[in-house]
């Protein structure tokens, strides 16, 4: 009896978008070297890659499922669904941006390093969120920081 791969359970994790396994460091190993780079850009690329998909599907879907329907409840839904599928989209297409200043701080060798701290930002961190710019003490500090101005 052949044991079964366990799947990852979290909804499409970049790394398994990517194909990739997660990035197993050596002792006294340079962070942030040229090997872990190429890492973090495949799993960047792999994600930008399927976000245009989903946009171009988007463009698609609605074109061919734009109806003029006579029931105006059923004209509210079709709308009501659009305007979901929008809203996603225009969350992904700030996303694709990210990425892509993204992916030019790697070319800049600036990835992986806190921006406001200057710190590691750690492997671990980077593949659960390759777009993280801070330290998780920083974003902390700043989500607390967002909490009271907000309150």
């Amino acid at each position: 009896m052949k044991k079964e791969k366990k799947l990852n359970t979290s909804s499409l994790s970049l790394l398994s978008i990517a194909g990739l396994e997660p990035y197993k460091e050596k002792q006294g190993e340079e962070y942030m070297n040229p090997k872990q780079l190429k890492h973090f850009e495949l799993i960047l690329k792999a994600w930008l890659t399927q976000l245009q998909d989903e946009m171009g599907k988007t463009v698609s879907h609605m074109q061919d499922e734009a109806a003029n329907f006579p029931d105006p409840a059923d004209r509210a839904t079709q709308e009501e669904e659009f305007s979901l599928e929008l809203r996603a989209r225009d969350r992904e297409r700030k996303l694709i941006k990210k990425i892509e200043k993204t992916l030019k701080k790697i070319e800049s060798d600036d990835f992986g390093y806190c921006e406001s701290c200057g710190v590691e930002i750690g492997i671990r961190r980077l593949e659960a969120r390759p777009t993280a710019d801070l330290c998780i003490d920083c974003k902390t500090l700043a989500e607390l920081r967002e909490k009271q101005m907000g309150m």
